[in-house]
């Protein structure tokens, strides 16, 4: 088994560099691409929009991405370890011809140090599971239209390779930056694709009380915590990452503490808790639930304001100097956004909005 995933690491250098070398005009494109598909811009991007045009697409995305980052994390800590067992996978002679780059937190450094723990990749597994979700949401929205069976299978087929080219993208995205092997990422293209498929058939997510998303939110947390506990008791260490990415990367600044296992969870966690705060609060049911939420002006002026806001609010960032004090506010901002974008804007748009509309009454 260690001969045929050596052959498999060797393999994904070779690819790796392949790509550098003869696509070193590209760089841009795929520091882009892996920038893009960050499950970061489906938080601050898609869900807004989504949630506000299609109530039931927003909230499965949320899941589907926070499920899924949490499936992955639990994935990292149990596969990670047959890498360890070999920690030179890149040889000096390899690693001495392979670039590395470095994208703003949240985005980890890439390098070859990230590539020792990265089955499946985070990146792919997460864009593949949020595009799955919107291509099948528009499928369903195509197959209510009066277009003719012609046109719905061209638009059909268009969806689909539009799904397929922009995981293409993602493919070869990370494997340029060194980020993954190329069997890690495709391993996190299909487990991005099932878990959303799940969620396909999970109904009772749009109607989850309070106290569904906040026992949900105690049990993924518990969960890892309790993972991580007992792997440090058998003499393993998450964290050992970090170490070495200080040790290996060209610029030790670039590591972060935004790019612990613990910041992620937390900040998914968060976002989780903070959309079934939003869910269940009176100024959803005023706003998105009441009259206001059946006007399209009310809708695209709640989309508007939404990006405006969470894009000023992004740049916000914790300060990393004490961990605890980070991971809290970490676990805060990101409850901050879906409360912010399906409840507090909704509220506030409608309050406007209404009093508009009455003087035009």
């Amino acid at each position: 088994i260690e001969t045929k995933m050596d052959l498999l690491h060797s393999f994904g250098v070779q690819v790796t560099r392949y790509l550098q070398v003869n696509y070193q005009g590209s760089k841009d494109w795929f520091l882009f691409v892996s920038f893009a598909t960050d499950l970061r811009n489906t938080f601050l991007i898609l869900f807004p929009i989504w949630f506000h045009l299609h109530e039931a697409v927003g909230i499965k995305l949320i899941w589907v991405a926070v499920i899924g980052d949490w499936l992955n994390l639990v994935f990292k800590c149990h596969l990670f370890g047959q890498a360890l067992r070999d920690p030179n996978l890149f040889v000096q002679a390899e690693r001495s011809s392979m670039e590395q780059f470095f994208l703003s937190p949240p985005l980890p450094p890439y390098g070859d140090f990230d590539s020792l723990a990265g089955s499946p990749s985070g990146h792919a597994m997460g864009s593949a599971g949020v595009y799955y979700v919107m291509v099948m949401a528009l499928l369903t929205i195509l197959q209510q239209t009066l277009l003719s069976s012609f046109q719905k299978r061209c638009l059909h087929g268009a969806l689909w390779a539009t799904f397929w080219g922009v995981q293409v993208c993602v493919y070869l995205s990370r494997i340029f930056l060194a980020a993954h092997f190329p069997h890690q990422v495709v391993l996190g293209v299909v487990s991005g694709i099932l878990v959303a498929e799940c969620f396909q058939h999970i109904h009772s997510i749009y109607s989850a009380s309070l106290r569904r998303y906040l026992g949900t939110t105690f049990f993924l947390f518990g969960f890892a915590l309790g993972f991580y506990l007992l792997l440090k008791a058998l003499g393993v260490d998450l964290l050992w990452t970090l170490e070495k990415a200080k040790k290996w990367c060209d610029q030790p600044e670039w590591v972060h503490i935004d790019t612990t296992p613990f910041a992620g969870l937390l900040r998914n966690l968060g976002i989780l808790f903070g959309l079934g705060l939003a869910l269940n609060s009176p100024m959803y049911v005023e706003s998105c639930k009441g009259k206001p939420g059946q006007r399209l002006p009310f809708r695209l002026g709640c989309i508007a304001t939404s990006l405006l806001v969470l894009h000023l609010f992004d740049s916000f960032k914790p300060p990393a100097g004490v961990e605890l004090l980070f991971y809290l506010l970490s676990f805060c901002k990101s409850a901050a956004v879906p409360l912010a974008a399906a409840a507090l804007i909704p509220y506030c748009v409608s309050c406007v909005m209404g009093s508009k509309w009455e003087k035009l009454l």
